[in-house]
């Protein structure tokens, strides 16, 4: 492939505008390039419009598996960008446009260096590219992969999220919670005759904040945090509210995990709810830290792939969640594992969101290496 080729499937595929929905689109334009090139692929109906890709190449040998996500936050020209959110721009060299950075750039890359390395002939490996619906919101595409077995046989996995040349080999994890206060509505001059849902339910936030000012911490990822996101109660001013809620979102440590705050929660709630309340919780999303080493033999060949080109090695952690959290699943400490990828995270989900040509095409080249030198040092 010449620069336009490649930079053409990047615009392709950020054309399709896969906001959180219709990833099936964006997999059967992959599925038709592939197979201009002699790769199989397969689309994976998750639900309706939304699906996951697989596609292989290598005929023996280790497994290295490549992946990315198909799904994009929403944009719109309105909120200032400064052209079509759903058409790529050069400008400066760098390339605008939804999903630039997290993560078409990544998805694009890995696609064409699986091309390219299917067109050189893989030797002494394989790659497996999974491609997942609905990171940005569930990561329902990444369970689909765990849960029919994709990952079992996967010795190593680069996942090729925004992290600009750095190297993350850990991340917190996170839990989503919703929970719901009932009570009896009454006019507000007669109180009496009803049931505040708001304040049982403002008690208990502020006790949950309470116990978690001082969060329990992790060596490597740091402290446990705690945040109230949303919160909805009440109609009218003068009318006792009969029912509130509210949204919690928790970034999880290996050794303070969802499950860990579910049962703190409990305590708390169940405490209320014997002194009158009507509270009940549901769990959003529940999604495991990952922690794994920042010396496994993928991440010491991704240092010396950027060291060989002059920038600066930093291997560090992610301060949020990749599908990693579900195809690590089972996975032992020393599992050979990365986040690593073209795009530049601080302009991820912002308006002009673009990723530096340079980096895309470099990583192109960068992936076919990785996996080159990890089945030789397999």
């Amino acid at each position: 492939m010449n620069e336009m080729d490649k930079i053409k499937v990047l615009a392709d595929i950020v054309e399709i505008p896969s906001v959180n929905d219709d990833e099936v689109s964006v997999a059967k334009y992959i599925r038709d390039l592939f197979a201009k090139y002699g790769i199989e692929s397969k689309i994976l109906k998750v639900k309706g419009n939304r699906a996951n890709l697989v596609a292989e190449i290598g005929e023996k040998g280790p497994i290295l598996g490549f992946s990315g996500h198909l799904d994009v936050v929403a944009a719109k020209e309105s909120d200032g960008w400064h052209s079509d959110p759903f058409k790529l721009v050069e400008r400066d060299g760098k390339l605008y446009g939804r999903g630039t950075s997290d993560m078409k750039s990544g998805v694009a890359a890995m696609i064409v260096s699986l091309i390219e390395l299917q067109q050189k002939g893989l030797k002494n490996g394989r790659i497996r590219l999974m491609l997942t619906m609905g990171e940005e919101i569930g990561e329902e595409g990444s369970a689909y992969f765990y849960e029919h077995g994709y990952m079992k046989d996967v010795s190593a996995l680069v996942i090729s999220e925004p992290t600009y040349y750095r190297i993350i080999y850990a991340e917190k994890g996170s839990l989503d919670l919703k929970i719901t206060s009932r009570g009896k509505a009454a006019h507000s001059s007669m109180p009496n005759l009803g049931y505040n849902a708001v304040n049982p339910l403002i008690e208990l936030l502020s006790e949950l904040n309470e116990f978690f000012s001082n969060p329990p911490k992790n060596d490597v990822l740091g402290p446990l945090t705690f945040n109230v996101t949303v919160f909805k109660g009440g109609e009218q001013v003068n009318t006792i509210p009969d029912y509130a809620e509210a949204e919690i979102n928790v970034r999880t440590l290996p050794n303070f995990d969802g499950n860990d705050v579910i049962k703190k929660l409990d305590e708390y709630l169940e405490k209320k709810n014997e002194n009158g309340a009507t509270l009940t919780r549901e769990v959003l999303m529940n999604e495991d830290a990952v922690l794994k080493s920042p010396d496994s033999v993928i991440a010491d060949l991704a240092a010396e792939i950027v060291e060989s080109r002059g920038r600066e090695v930093v291997k560090t952690i992610a301060p949020g969640i990749t599908d990693a959290s579900n195809l690590l699943k089972e996975k032992k400490e020393d599992y050979p594992f990365i986040v690593f990828g073209p795009g530049n995270p601080l302009v991820s989900h912002q308006v002009d969101e673009y990723v530096e040509k340079k980096a895309y095409l470099d990583f192109i080249d960068i992936y076919q290496e990785l996996a080159e030198k990890y089945f030789i040092n397999d």
